[in-house]
This record gives structure tokens, sequence and C-alpha cells, in this order.
């Protein structure tokens, strides 16, 4: 790969469309609740958990994986409340792998040591890097590790010449 190569892929997750009928449906409770006694506190409690339910599934709609040149952004959205980045020079090598039944879904340590940052399924790419060990949970995982290792080739015989 030359570095006009670059990389891209959202994963979109299927739990999302939960968290949004739960929120349509807090919604939906809270509007027919406003008129029982005592209305206001119900319904704001129903409107609240409505509205984390909506900010929870705008969040992690769907997760870009994408190249920034000199770094690797991985990012939750279409709400991009979180993300991260990780240059290439911090990584030693990508490989493919499998989340464990205990790791699941979301942003979290892993018990394997490391974070994991994953929307949905169990495939992903564990980055081994100088400081700790990154899991991206991806649908796209053999071109994923192949696109960083490439970038990680690359980037090393940069910081050789220079």
């Amino acid at each position: 790969m030359t570095s006009l190569s670059l990389y891209y892929h959202r994963q979109r997750g299927p739990l999302c469309l939960v968290l949004y009928g739960l929120s349509v449906a807090f919604f939906v409770i809270a509007w027919f609740v406003r008129t029982v006694p005592p209305q206001s506190f119900l319904s704001l409690i129903f409107v609240l958990t409505g509205l984390v339910m909506l900010i929870l599934a705008t969040g992690f709609h769907h997760l870009t994986v994408s190249d920034e040149i000199d770094r690797l952004r991985i990012c939750f959205g279409p709400l991009p409340l979180l993300q991260r980045s990780v240059l290439y020079e911090e990584v030693l090598r990508a490989e493919v792998d499998r989340t464990t039944l205990l790791e699941g879904w979301g942003i979290h340590l892993s018990p394997r040591g490391g974070w994991v940052w994953n929307l949905w399924g169990r495939d992903c790419v564990t980055l081994q890097m100088k400081r700790g060990t990154l899991r991206i949970g991806t649908d796209d995982a053999e071109n994923l590790a192949a696109f960083v290792n490439s970038r990680i080739d690359e980037f090393g015989l940069n910081a050789e010449e220079h």
C-alpha cells in the first residue's frame, strides 16, 4: 500500500434500534401519564429516561474506523461523544482476533488487559501498542489488520529515513 491508500469503514449496530424504540415508548408513556397525579414528576422521569435512551442510541448507532494519515481514528456516532485516535508510530502490530463473551460490547477494560471498543459481534483487531492493548470490534477485521500493519511498516520506514 502506498501513502495514498486510505481506510474507512462504518459498522452499524442493530442494538440501537431497540434503544430508539425504548426512547419512543418512554416519550409516549410520559405523554399519557402527564394527567396522572403526581403527573409532572412521573412525566419528567419518563421524558428524562427517553432522552437518555435517545442519546445512547445516537451515540452507539455505528462505529467508524478511519485513516487520518498518521493515525487511526475510532468514533462511535452519529453523535460523536466517544472517539479515540491511535498514532501508527505507537502501534507495534495489528492482529485479527475475537473478543470473549465477557468482553461484550461498548467501551471498557478487557479482562485480558487493555481496552475494548466494540459495537456489535465478536470479530476484532487487536492493536499491540507500546503502551497497552486496544481491541477494535469490526466486521472488516482482515482488511483493517492488513491496513494498519501496512501503515506501521510505512511509518517505521519513514522514521528510519529521518
